[in-house]
């Protein structure tokens, strides 16, 4: 099985400047093969083996999914209740008469929060501060998928309130235990006794521990063997979820042509095998599960640096020999084409509400597909990108930094997503930061933004 793997790994890791590669295939109950290439521990020449754990960012997802769906099926919650009803009387922002997203739209990332994701290299984030500051409602539940670490971070407290365990250790007891997945954890940082692999940029820095106030989207740690185990879950194999449970996990709503998302998982559309996949990548971390139900086949691929080339190269290889004719769509992440911009040209003012007020909002929309952003008063500067998308009539993206504290801390770009509504833009203006290039890898903390005619 998988001739050539080795030579390709070793190609690969050295064309992208990656760390280590570790790949596992299970097949029916069984890990049919298991391999590691290059280095756990740069610095003190240690080798990645199969028992080595790492980080798999999103890839806690369908983990995360898993344990909402184990608590509903015991009764503990209801996968159609509205998720405010366990957020101890908290009620999520929202500037327009959305209705009560539910427990099923937040695992389908349907509940109209917006793209989120944060990551502290100083201090620990409150989970609950992600909540409160960033849980706005963007659009009516249920309308449209939008990606976001942040529903996943509100299943935490979701699974909290309850099961009266921590998320983590619902998880552990719940889902890693039954299915003897000894390795496998969530938290801040690997504490089991396996070997576990640095994270590292993708210019070779070693990553220092991180946080985020979104643990059930992004803090698991596997070996590729247990999360390839894992993935039979989706294959007929070992469960802890009643049949028409695992079932419904696979219920996809489309995203795009090749792919919808279910609970917790992306699922292929078309192609000769149906693929249920999630990918992960973050600081340091690029991760894959896919699994083929038709063929009882789960296949891993982790690595331990930015950038998803390694990944990629490999899954594809992989898949390649196992799943003949399979589409490179069929595999996550999933990519909207862009369209023509949809906007009026000229003058648009607003505002960005923040949790330390509104501030004001200047954008020109000017011909050619150009526009202009002053943010706050400040001088007018040139967008370097502005596009639109099946999602957003208007994508604009400038170098301004929003002035909260939040962030200033590692989110120097402004980024507006817009769509136009009976006179009015409104939509997400997000704080972000590209790339790792001068520091560490940054966050996406969205905001509600609003604009008419000048």
């Amino acid at each position: 099985m998988l001739e050539g793997l080795s030579q390709h790994c070793a190609q690969a890791l050295a064309t992208h400047g990656c760390a280590s590669v570790s790949v596992a295939v299970a097949h029916r109950d069984r890990v049919v093969f298991a391999e590691a290439y290059g280095l756990a521990d740069v610095a003190r020449g240690v080798a990645a083996t199969p028992d080595t754990v790492y980080s798999i960012a999103s890839v806690t997802k369908p983990i995360t999914a898993t344990a909402v769906c184990v608590a509903a099926d015991r009764g503990l919650l209801n996968l159609d209740d509205p998720v405010e009803k366990y957020l101890s009387g908290f009620r999520l922002p929202r500037y327009r008469d959305y209705s009560e997203p539910t427990l099923r739209q937040v695992l389908q990332h349907r509940a109209g929060f917006g793209g989120h994701y944060d990551f502290a290299y100083a201090g620990l984030p409150a989970i609950r501060h992600g909540v409160e500051h960033y849980s706005t409602l963007y659009r009516e539940p249920g309308s449209r998928f939008e990606y976001s670490n942040l529903g996943y971070g509100v299943l935490d407290a979701v699974l909290e309130k309850a099961t009266g365990r921590s998320a983590a250790d619902f998880t552990a007891e719940q889902v890693f235990a039954p299915l003897g997945l000894n390795a496998c954890q969530i938290g801040l940082s690997y504490e089991g006794e396996r070997p576990r692999a640095l994270r590292y940029s993708a210019d070779g820095r070693p990553y220092p521990d991180y946080d985020t106030t979104h643990h059930g989207a992004s803090l698991g740690w596997a070996s590729a063997s247990d999360l390839a185990m894992f993935g039979l879950l989706q294959a007929g194999g070992p469960g802890v979820l009643k049949p028409e449970t695992a079932a419904a996990t696979r219920t996809a709503l489309p995203i795009t042509a090749e792919q919808g998302y279910g609970l917790g998982w992306f699922v292929s559309r078309g192609g000769p095998h149906q693929v249920v996949a999630h990918s992960g990548g973050m600081g340091g971390v690029s991760a894959m599960l896919a699994v083929v139900p038709e063929l009882e086949l789960s296949i891993c691929v982790l690595a331990n640096q930015t950038g998803g080339e390694v990944r990629t190269s490999v899954v594809n290889r992989v898949m390649a020999e196992l799943v003949p004719d399979h589409p490179s769509a069929s595999l996550p992440p999933s990519f909207l084409p862009e369209r023509a911009v949809a906007v009026p040209q000229g003058l648009w003012e607003g505002h960005v509400r923040t949790e330390e007020g509104s501030v004001p909002l200047l954008l020109r929309v000017l011909p050619d597909s150009g526009a202009e952003v002053r943010l706050d008063g400040g001088p007018m500067v040139p967008a370097d990108v502005v596009a639109a998308s099946d999602d957003w009539d208007l994508r604009v993206s400038a170098p301004l930094q929003l002035p909260t504290e939040d962030a200033r801390v590692n989110s120097p770009r402004l980024v507006l997503e817009l769509n136009a509504r009976h006179g009015h833009l409104v939509g997400a203006a997000r704080a972000m930061k590209n790339g790792e290039g001068d520091g560490w890898l940054g966050n996406c903390l969205s905001h509600w933004c609003e604009a008419t005619e000048a």
